[in-house]
């Protein structure tokens, strides 16, 4: 394998870390969103239960993202392989960082305007999160 073909490639351990942060963190906001704003299941989905997975995840999901920076960030940009989707990506998690700190500190109205673009910016994330996360074919 050449150099080249490693580049911005993460150790196993951290590649798990991301895809299990990013997941866990979307899926249950995705599940809270389907109990929440649509009634499906609510009784299942729109519990303390679903949103404090969804907090916990956030925040390891912020960590994973974190180790990842400085080194992924930097061969992303060099290579500008899966560019538009990184930054898509780096650009998303800024907003629904600051969204989700507005739904605990910000005013009532801005909190439902936080809300929705939570909801939104969070679905779209998740979306643009599995066209850039790479797919190993075994073999």
């Amino acid at each position: 394998m050449s150099t080249h073909s490693r580049l911005g490639k993460m150790p196993s351990w951290q590649r798990y870390f991301v895809i299990a942060g990013m997941l866990i963190c979307s899926m249950s906001g995705i599940f809270y969103l389907l109990g929440h704003e649509f009634n499906i299941y609510r009784r299942l989905f729109a519990t303390h239960s679903v949103l404090a997975w969804h907090g916990i995840s956030a925040l390891l999901a912020a960590m994973a993202l974190g180790s990842v920076l400085p080194f992924h960030l930097k061969a992303g940009l060099k290579s500008r392989r899966k560019l538009w989707s990184g930054l898509a990506q780096l650009s998303f998690l800024c907003i629904l960082m600051v969204t989700a700190t507005l739904l605990y500190y910000g005013s009532e109205e801005a909190r439902e305007v936080a809300i929705k673009i939570h909801y939104y910016v969070g679905l779209t994330f998740f979306a643009i999160f599995l066209i850039h996360m790479p797919i190993k074919v075994p073999g």
